[in-house]
């Protein structure tokens, strides 16, 4: 677990269906409901690094990861590692449950490795 600064981080549970974005590289990403992005603009200007990009961390199942959630189409969009969608056993189109904390800037440097455990 990464270290807190003052800002109270968001710390919510919700479910979303995995998609397949195709651009140069196929990707793939949950969106995040608008209540939960709500929430996320909240802690924005404290967790954010640049370009948009929110810290956070994610659980799925029994896989824990940091990422970066990026804005998409006015909300925010959650990428989900192979690693992630193998050791969970899901994929396109599946709905997952997913824990997730924004981590403020002083909990995660924007070049963390974000490797899943």
């Amino acid at each position: 677990m990464c270290s807190r600064t003052s800002v109270v981080a968001v710390e919510t549970t919700f479910n979303a269906e995995l998609f397949e974005w195709r651009g140069p590289a196929p990707f793939y990403w949950l969106t995040l409901p608008d209540e939960v992005c709500d929430d996320v603009r909240a802690q924005a200007r404290a967790a954010s690094y640049g370009w948009g990009a929110i810290p956070v961390e994610v659980r799925i199942g029994d896989t824990q990861w940091e990422t970066s959630l990026l804005p998409r189409d006015g909300g925010y969009v959650l990428p989900v590692k192979k690693q992630v969608r193998t050791q969970e056993r899901f994929g396109d189109g599946d709905t997952v449950t997913v824990a997730m904390t924004v981590a403020p800037r002083g909990g995660r440097a924007a070049n963390g490795s974000g490797r899943a455990t």
